[in-house]
């Protein structure tokens, strides 16, 4: 009985270090190292740790023209971070009766029209990248000015790599049939849906989803290239399809979606956040790219709205963004109630491997340098370090 006891305590001990267990100054200390980058302009960053932020800090400048400095409040574009907003949405109208995920999307979003098939596309299919066409169908377009109804009733015309519902294949312009689909449920428009549902009841103040949203606040990121040097002007392209790359906000806003979507007491129902996060099919390019370029995540799928991969062991929830001149990533482990929100200004991939930093120190493993700061890592190239070697720091293990 007293072995068991012993046993016991261990594990609890360990659960609570694990959980419990991230030096936010060390975090600090590779961001700053992070931002020594000539490809670096702006950055925030929120942790969240046992559910609270225990860090939110911005880094760099809003505008390498101007030499503005970017704060915790700096507004940045989410670009696909969107998606499990928009998924968000549909379901919980869907919990309400008002959208059915097993009904043929042709019902909620008359505009889109798909290739061929013996099988309807569900709304479940195009909210977990189901629909069985070609990667990225027809985004060019939409960076071409087009409008996203007139694109989407071009689908019809392109490849289908497998029936829907059988494999998946990322979508944008398909996936913003979501927010015609949440338009014709309600009868409003899709930006004073999410704000009505998400945004207003998480007391996310800066968050919105148009292009004039960003330009209005005071205090918003300007966009940067790979290299570091300003672009010209934020375009209006991806705002055309919101419910794919719409949002925008700042980082401490960002940590309150990412807050909301762990237990039982969300604003957004429990029910909703669990289903979004449950995996609906296996991405075999996805999990070859983590296994090449962030060796410790394997298994990945996708969920509505949401990517879901392996960390060793350990279940984690996140997703990427980009679009021109912004990037954006999130990662976190909902039983741990634990994660990473990250948000800057320029297209480099780099600070994409700070939440994967952070993780090493979550679950106690060695500190590995997922963002490439090494010196044997060149300011652009991307490289296949598996793994990643271990770095020393700080407190490092």
């Amino acid at each position: 009985m007293k072995q068991f006891l012993v046993i016991c305590l261990i594990v609890i001990s360990a659960f609570t270090a694990r959980a419990d267990n991230i030096d936010t100054k060390e975090v600090e200390r590779r961001i700053n190292q992070l931002m020594q980058r000539p490809e670096m302009t702006g950055l925030a960053v929120a942790i969240v740790e046992n559910g609270e932020v225990v860090f939110a800090k911005g880094f760099g400048l809003r505008d390498r023209s101007r030499r503005d400095k970017v704060d915790e409040n700096t507004v940045f574009r989410w670009a696909s971070l969107s998606k499990a907003v928009g998924a968000t949405a549909a379901m919980q109208l869907a919990e309400e009766g008002m959208l059915e995920l097993q009904m043929p999307i042709s019902n909620y979003a008359p505009s889109l029209v798909m290739p061929g098939s013996e099988y309807e596309t569900t709304l479940e299919d195009i909210l977990s990248q189901r629909t069985g066409i070609a990667h990225n169908a027809y985004d060019r377009r939409i960076e071409a000015g087009q409008q996203a109804k007139f694109v989407r009733r071009a689908l019809g015309g392109v490849d289908r790599l497998c029936e829907p519902g059988a494999c998946h294949s990322y979508q944008n312009v398909a996936f913003d049939a979501a927010a015609e689909a949440i338009e014709s449920a309600t009868g409003l428009p899709y930006k004073a849906v999410i704000s009505e549902q998400i945004f207003k009841p998480l007391g996310m103040d800066s968050a919105t989803t148009t292009l004039a949203g960003l330009k209005q606040s005071r205090n918003w990121a300007r966009p940067h290239n790979s290299r570091g040097m300003p672009v010209s002007d934020v375009k209006p392209t991806y705002y055309r399809v919101p419910a794919a790359a719409g949002v925008n906000s700042s980082v401490v806003d960002l940590a309150k979606w990412m807050q909301a979507q762990f237990g039982e007491e969300t604003p957004l129902g429990a029910e909703v956040v669990q289903s979004t996060h449950t995996p609906r099919i296996a991405t075999p390019y996805e999990d070859r790219k983590m296994r090449r370029y962030y060796g410790a995540l394997t298994n990945a799928s996708y969920g509505l709205g949401w990517r879901i991969y392996d960390f060793e062991g350990h279940r984690v929830v996140g997703h990427r963004g980009a679009v021109q001149g912004y990037r954006a990533h999130i990662l976190f482990d909902p039983e741990l109630k634990t994660g990473v929100a990250v948000l800057w200004n320029s297209s480099h991939y780099r600070p994409s491997g700070l939440a994967l930093e952070v993780f090493d120190q979550v679950y106690d493993r060695p500190r590995r340098d997922w963002m490439r700061l090494a010196p044997r890592y060149n300011r652009y190239a991307r490289g296949n370090v598996n793994q990643g070697p271990v770095y020393e720091g700080s407190g490092s293990r």
